[in-house]
């Protein structure tokens, strides 16, 4: 048997079943992908579901106040993903057709506009995602190829007569759960036959190595009457809302702005794609009005800061929390 009836025999029979395998519309289509362009499949299910409930059509998302969208988007991160969405929805009444005009939209690479091309269109045309390139380094034991290669190489593997997406999918469930980036599983694949670079996995592709730079910042959470201070984010969280966010060194210049004396609570960790932040939060009542953060689409980062600080707050005497057990400074 070829490579290609070899695969697709093993996809049909042990593809894992996810809510969007089989879907034909475009747009869901679109919204599965773009979520799984940085969030693991089994993350990224839960907020499918709650995405599509919400604007379960194109028009619908056109019509939604963007600071909604990112309030449905809120948990799974990365959410320059969903504000493209939400731009793109502005910018076309029904998705295109065909690859090239696909890529033309915004926040749609060659990976994300060949998937849909592919999965909603039946487009003969090859999607290469991080799953793929190892296949593929591996299949042809290629150590560092470049994107126009592993791009050649993917295209002269779709198969004539075969639903591209279907193909697609099969190279990229492989990868996901058969040519895994440690341990693969050798010994259970079904192209082990054909692989070149089987015997020396570790070699394709050869890992990219990288220094990830680590910057240190303050969080400032205020609360005043009614709740938390929040102001709208620029820079990487531009869109959404949280507390305030600056390098350490102008904690002093803030809190003199805001007319505080706040107290360290706690250090938080937050990896982002190419940077870790290390960020130092600092509490204080507030002679201002604040809000439920809750209602506030707001980064990973600021939960994560807001869930150190609230519980040490109200065990501090400053939040009201009903659990905690006041002393010292008067809840407001």
């Amino acid at each position: 048997m070829r490579l290609q009836e070899v695969l697709l025999a093993w996809y049909r029979e042990n593809a894992r079943s996810l809510p969007w395998r089989g879907e034909k519309d475009p747009y869901r289509i679109l919204v599965s992908e773009v979520l799984l362009q940085q969030t693991r499949v089994a993350q990224a299910i839960p907020y499918y579901h709650r995405f599509l409930a919400r604007f379960p059509t194109l028009k619908a998302l056109r019509e939604a106040p963007l600071e909604e969208v990112l309030k449905a988007w809120q948990g799974a991160g990365y959410y320059r993903r969903a504000e493209n969405l939400h731009r793109l929805a502005q910018a076309v009444e029904a998705l295109p057709k065909s690859f090239a005009e696909l890529q033309k939209l915004p926040g749609l690479g060659p990976y994300t506009a060949a998937a849909v091309a592919s999965l909603a269109f039946g487009e003969r045309v090859a999607a290469v995602d991080g799953n793929v390139r190892r296949v593929l380094s591996r299949l042809f034991a290629r150590e560092s190829p470049s994107p126009k290669e592993l791009l050649a190489l993917a295209g002269g593997l779709l198969p004539e007569g075969e639903d591209p997406g279907e193909w697609n999918q099969a190279l990229m469930e492989l990868g996901a759960t058969v040519c895994l980036p440690r341990k693969p599983l050798c010994p259970a694949c079904p192209l082990k036959a054909f692989c070149q670079g089987q015997g020396a996995w570790e070699r394709y592709p050869r890992p990219r190595r990288r220094e990830v730079p680590e910057e240190r910042l303050a969080a400032l959470v205020l609360w005043g009457e009614g709740g938390v201070y929040l102001e709208r984010l620029s820079g990487r969280f531009r869109g959404l809302y949280g507390v305030p966010l600056f390098p350490e060194e102008e904690l002093g210049a803030r809190a003199q702005a805001f007319g505080v004396a706040p107290r360290y609570l706690a250090e938080v960790r937050h990896a982002l794609t190419h940077r870790r932040l290390r960020v130092k939060v600092y509490g204080a009542l507030w002679e201002g009005v604040g809000e439920d953060p809750k209602a506030r689409p707001l980064p990973k980062l600021v939960e994560k800061v807001l869930g150190k600080a609230l519980p040490l707050l109200a065990h501090a005497g400053v939040v009201p929390f009903p659990d905690a057990k006041p002393h010292g400074v008067e809840p407001r």
